[in-house]
């Protein structure tokens, strides 16, 4: 799979752009807040529907501006894609592949694959169980049309469900309709749960294999799905938290507290290990997964770098550009130095100063 081209209009901070990449190593540098990441956002939004950061559809329009538009050309087995993307500050966005508009936004996924890495990711082991579920979720729902449409039902309904919670206070007559909401959310949830062990297992071999490597065979690191209930137990947990529930006015059992485990040589790193464990351990993960979507999709997917080498040591840029060579890459930096000495190919440099980009080779 390659991204071909971008052009942005009224796009954070772009008036106009276009944008032509390189099949393989695209380099953006510039001084910090010039709007380098803001075109990675840009590429993963136009596969996705969704920006990286969770931003809003309305905090990515150049400020003043109602609407913003993005038009992105994909190749993929041959097959060109056009992908429209039309953002506006008071409703919902548009989308349209090749000019035909598309009613639902799960009908763009599987055309593109993204993995984005930025350093944020780098912290995703120490950070709380909410990124690691993100990190789940949008890996996830990129590769299953189906996991994406049941977690989309299941986050659904636990938001009405916790709605009735909250107005049982003051509607106590309502209570009865909790039967309905605790029946749908175990469905839906079960799916969600089911999903996550067989994306978690098929990851759990890769980053084992990876981490090895990384650490030169020395650590054994484990990663392992802990799941908040059984999807057996499902129903029954909701059914028995249920007053509990009605006095914190929120769901409290389910797949949305779910949680992963990072264990090197039996140890939890993400209470005990130290930060350079803690670091390898992402990137394993990050590079896995990389390896997985090649494994699903029988292709390779877009990586977006996000100012990614400058937080990494020698040993560990060396291991994630030796692993990247064979697919298109997006990347963002401050400056070029941090490529010298690398026995890596560069087919594309481009400067970035206050929204304006420019080509250099």
């Amino acid at each position: 799979m390659i991204v071909e081209s971008i052009e942005l209009k009224n796009f954070r901070n772009y008036r106009e752009l276009k944008l032509l990449f390189d099949e393989r190593t695209n380099i953006f540098y510039g001084d910090n807040a010039q709007g380098k990441t803001n075109i990675l956002e840009a590429v993963y939004l136009s596969g996705t529907t969704k920006s990286h950061k969770g931003s809003r559809d309305r905090d990515m329009i150049f400020f003043g501006e109602e609407e913003a538009h993005l038009r992105t050309f994909i190749r993929k087995r041959e097959l060109e894609y056009q992908i429209d993307i039309h953002l506006k500050k008071n409703k919902a966005k548009g989308i349209a592949i090749n000019g035909v508009p598309i009613r639902k936004a799960s009908e763009l996924f599987g055309i593109a694959n993204f993995v984005f890495f930025s350093p944020e990711d780098l912290s995703i082991i120490k950070q709380g169980p909410a990124e690691r579920r993100r990190f789940l979720d949008m890996e996830l729902c990129q590769l299953d049309r189906v996991y994406l449409h049941e977690l989309s039902g299941y986050n659904r309904v636990l938001t009405q469900r916790n709605r009735l919670l909250k107005d049982l206070s003051f509607r106590p007559e309502l209570i009865d309709t909790l039967d309905v909401w605790d029946l749908q959310l175990s469905e839906y949830g079960k799916k969600v749960i089911e999903g996550r062990e067989r994306f978690i297992c098929a990851l759990g071999e890769i980053v084992h294999k990876i981490h090895g490597n990384l650490s030169g065979g020395r650590e054994n690191l484990l990663v392992s799905y802990e799941k908040n209930v059984s999807k057996e137990d499902l129903y029954e947990r909701i059914r028995q938290n249920r007053e509990r529930d009605i006095r914190l006015k929120t769901t409290s059992a389910g797949p949305h507290r779910d949680d992963l485990i990072f264990e090197a040589d039996g140890v939890d790193i993400r209470k005990f290990g130290s930060q350079g464990q803690q670091r390898t351990a992402a990137l394993s993960l990050k590079l896995s997964e990389i390896e997985l979507v090649k494994q699903v999709i029988q292709d390779t997917p877009v990586l977006l770098l996000d100012d990614v080498l400058s937080e990494l040591d020698q040993n560990r840029q060396n291991y994630l550009l030796n692993s990247i060579h064979d697919i298109q890459t997006l990347i963002t930096c401050t400056g070029l130095d941090e490529f010298v000495g690398h026995r890596f190919s560069i087919n594309k440099v481009f400067k970035v100063v206050e929204g304006s980009v420019s080509g250099e080779n």
